[in-house]
């Protein structure tokens, strides 16, 4: 359902038993939509929320290209909006944004995704109704970092009980700020950077009490009047120039490449989602992020064999071979 979005499931599934000619059990009468989506309401949404959870773990190896900064894995997380059908079930379950006049056009899922920003692939995930907040969602995928990853983050997600919680899992981190946040010098360093803290409100700010160490870099880009405040667990320059962090920053953009490669190129053209229940919808959402994660697989292997970054691999021709192959690759378990 995923990877051929622009046809009806009656066609999906006729795609599929193509595939049976090969194995010598055609002619198969398809099912029609009716059971289909019978048959899915019964699977329910779980079984491919765990699938999900089972198969995402980070790609990238020490040989994939542009994967890693010095020692650290670079990963990133960040949220999006998806459209729905305008149903009760949906409008119920997840409910309209906001609009400035009059109201949306359509209910609205929010989700956030933790992924690697060398193979494009998330390694976890959290959906929830438009009400709920990217810090809510971004709180169920922190439990997914470990040790040797630089977590990179926009200045949206700050905050000291955030930070606090993706620190504990020993993974090292490098957000940006907001303006507001105050950041008093405790040290100077040659590279311009400084040792900071951050506080849980500021009262404790004031009497310096309960403060985590962070390291400030502060740089202009050429061409902005903007100042870019960047905080980091990693305290000591030599292990980490400020000069370095800055550049390394940049990478936080690929979470978007991830974003689009499912809402532009895996979805397509169609406004929506298919499906018309709530349930369906998370079983819908759950089965994209799958098709996203075997796709990026592919393109990390053929990375990997021809030595190349994964970004020099095409996500528009992957989705065209596989939509061409997976007719005659039908198989069945075991």
């Amino acid at each position: 359902m995923a990877v051929y979005r622009d046809v009806s499931l009656e066609e999906v599934l006729s795609c599929l038993l193509e595939g049976l000619r090969w194995l010598g059990l055609g002619p198969v009468r398809p099912a029609v939509k009716s059971a289909i989506t019978q048959a899915r309401v019964r699977l329910g949404s779980t079984p491919l929320r765990l699938l999900f959870e089972r198969l995402a773990r980070p790609l990238a190896t020490d040989l994939t290209i542009g994967s890693h900064y010095r020692s650290w894995l670079t990963v990133a997380f960040d949220g999006t909006v998806l459209d729905l059908p305008d149903t009760q079930s949906n409008v119920q379950a997840y409910g309209y944004p906001g609009a400035s006049r009059g109201s949306s056009a359509f209910p609205q899922l929010r989700s956030v995704a933790l992924c690697e920003t060398g193979a494009h692939a998330a390694f976890a995930a959290a959906m929830g109704p438009y009400s709920m907040g990217e810090i809510s969602l971004a709180k169920q995928v922190i439990p997914r970092l470990s040790k040797g990853m630089l977590l990179l983050a926009d200045r949206n997600y700050f905050g000291f009980s955030l930070w606090q919680q993706a620190q504990s899992t020993g993974a090292d981190l490098l957000w940006r700020v907001k303006k507001n946040v105050r950041l008093r010098v405790l040290n100077r360093f040659p590279d311009g950077s400084f040792l900071s803290a951050v506080y849980e409100d500021p009262t404790r700010y004031r009497t310096k009490e309960g403060g985590i160490p962070v390291r400030v870099v502060e740089y202009t880009v050429e061409g902005s009047d903007d100042t870019y405040r960047l905080v980091t667990t990693i305290l000591d320059p030599e292990q980490a120039p400020a000069e370095e962090l800055a550049t390394v920053y940049t990478q936080r953009w690929e979470v978007e490449t991830m974003f689009d490669e499912i809402k532009t190129h895996i979805k397509g053209s169609r406004l929506t989602l298919r499906s018309k229940t709530a349930e369906l919808v998370e079983q819908e959402f759950w089965g994209m992020m799958i098709a996203h994660r075997v796709l990026r697989s592919l393109m990390h292997e053929a990375a990997l064999r021809q030595n190349l970054d994964p970004d020099k691999i095409s996500m528009v021709h992957t989705i065209r071979v596989v939509k061409r192959t997976m007719p005659s690759r039908a198989s069945f378990s075991p």
